[in-house]
C-alpha cells in the first residue's frame, strides 16, 4: 500500500476483503453498499457459481449435488486471483473446504459477521432459495454448529452482528475496516 494523498489509499496487488458467516449475516448486503460507498467492486460467491452454472444454488444442489457446488466455488474463488480490491460475499459453506480458507488468505483478509442462528434465521426471507437450511430445524442447527468454529478459525476479523441493526454492522464494518487499512 502507498498514499496518494490525504485520505486515499492506493492498494498493490490483490488485497480483497472476504466476507464470510452464516446464511442470513448480511455478507452479500454490506459488500455491495460498502462497495457502492468506497467504489470498490464487489461480488458475491453464490450468484458468480450460478452464472457458472445457468442456474440457482438450490437447482445446483438439487441436480449436480453439494460436491459440484463446492468445487464450483472453490473455482471462483481462483478466479478472484486476477482482479484487484473487491469487496466479496463468500456463500455460508465456503468454510468447509480447508483450501478455501488458505485461498482466502493468499488473497485478502477475512471478515467474520459473528451471530448466533436465530438472528439469522430472523434475517432470511425466502428459505426456499436455501439449500443448507435442510428440511428441518434439526438440520440447520447442527449446520451452524459445525460452520461456526470453521467462520472462527478462518477469520482475521471479526464483526460482533448480535441483536445488532443492518445500519450498526454497516458502521461497525467502515470503522474496522478503515483502522486496519483496508478501505
Amino acid at each position: 500500500m502507498g498514499s496518494l494523498g490525504e485520505g486515499y489509499v492506493h492498494h498493490q496487488g490483490c488485497d480483497h476483503i472476504f466476507f464470510i458467516g452464516f446464511l442470513g449475516a448480511g455478507k452479500s448486503t454490506l459488500a455491495r453498499n460498502l462497495g457502492r460507498l468506497f467504489c470498490r467492486g464487489y461480488v458475491d460467491t453464490d450468484r458468480l457459481v450460478e452464472r457458472n452454472f445457468g442456474k440457482c444454488v438450490c437447482d445446483i444442489f438439487e441436480q449436480d449435488g453439494e460436491e459440484a457446488f463446492r468445487d464450483a466455488e472453490t473455482e471462483v474463488l481462483r478466479s478472484l486471483k486476477g482482479r484487484k480490491s473487491l469487496l466479496v460475499s463468500c456463500g455460508g459453506g465456503i468454510v468447509e473446504r480447508p483450501g478455501n480458507a488458505q485461498l482466502m488468505h493468499e488473497m485478502g483478509k477475512v471478515v467474520y459477521l459473528d451471530g448466533d442462528l436465530e438472528d439469522s434465521l430472523k434475517k432470511i426471507r425466502h428459505t426456499e432459495g436455501r439449500p443448507d437450511l435442510g428440511c428441518c430445524m434439526k438440520d440447520t442447527k447442527a449446520c451452524y454448529e459445525r460452520r461456526r468454529p470453521l467462520y472462527e478459525k478462518t477469520a482475521d476479523y471479526t464483526l460482533d452482528i448480535h441483536n445488532k441493526s443492518f445500519q450498526e454492522v454497516a458502521d461497525a464494518a467502515v470503522q474496522l475496516l478503515w483502522e486496519k487499512g483496508l478501505l
